[in-house]
């Protein structure tokens, strides 16, 4: 067991689900397109965070953008079938939380 190491594949999967926020674009975006807005609000990121994930999740081939010429102009957000794959990878992380993990108690000062 000690000669084994991570495969690259699996270290670059992990890199990109870890990086801070974007396992919750994908997770917010499996329930469907969204806008900017919409993603901002419900997990509560900053605008200029959420740009960078989503940019980068477009570069990766995991989120799609789409742009409706409409006036004003409308701009959301989806999973592609690459994204999509990561459902159950998600869904399963949902459930061991669930079934391990303690909400931490906030203490106001």
């Amino acid at each position: 067991m000690a000669d084994q190491t991570i495969c690259p594949k699996f270290e670059s999967a992990l890199n990109i689900i870890n990086k801070r926020w974007t396992g919750l674009i994908i997770f917010q975006l499996l329930e469907g397109a969204q806008r900017f807005s919409t993603i901002e609000a419900t997990i509560g990121i900053s605008g200029r965070v959420l740009s960078e994930r989503l940019k980068d999740l477009e570069k990766q081939g995991i989120v799609k953008r789409h742009v409706y010429d409409e006036t004003p102009v409308r701009i959301e957000y989806d999973l592609t079938e690459k994204g999509m794959a990561l459902k159950p990878v998600l869904e399963s992380i949902q459930e061991w939380a669930d079934g391990w993990m303690e909400i931490e108690k906030q203490s106001f000062v």
